[in-house]
């Protein structure tokens, strides 16, 4: 017999931009915090959609023109789950992108400033999910719930 996990959830809406973002992260981390989700799940959650809504604003929309994000969160007492939908761009070759470190054994010069993105989401994240979707593409990422204290803000 399978029970059912009691679920509590919050959704947000933002432009897809760089101030829509912050607006969203912070949107976010308030209504964690008042969930109680501890301060170590919030910091990896925060780094995880930070990434992800702003890969949204930078390769999804034009900057001129940005669309809407929608954050979609489900919070259970195992885990944490986030919808991210947008309307803009889909993915490249439509799907995820694998996450491999960009080569970091070159002189210090020539190290990439950029490139690390998917790697941390693929590895702070316990899942990854993504498609698209009658013009939409809808991204869900899952975190294992692994603290009951309170986000410090």
């Amino acid at each position: 017999m399978k029970i059912d996990e009691p679920k509590k959830g919050f959704s947000i809406s933002v432009t897809g931009s760089m101030a829509g973002v912050r607006e969203a992260l912070t949107q976010i981390r308030n209504q964690l915090s008042d969930l109680g989700i501890s301060e170590n799940t919030c910091g990896t959650v925060e780094l995880v959609l930070a990434e992800a809504m702003n890969n949204i604003a930078e390769h999804a929309y034009e900057p001129e023109s940005p669309g809407q994000l929608h954050i979609c969160a489900r919070v259970s007492p195992s885990f944490l789950r986030f919808d991210l939908q947008d309307f803009g761009k889909p993915l490249p070759d439509q799907g995820l992108a694998l996450g491999k470190l960009p080569d970091h054994n070159v002189p210090v010069h020539d190290l990439p400033e950029g490139g690390f993105g998917w790697f941390l989401i693929r590895t702070l994240a316990a899942s990854v999910k993504y498609r698209r979707e009658n013009e939409k593409n809808q991204l869900t990422l899952s975190f294992p719930r692994k603290n009951m204290g309170k986000c410090n803000l």
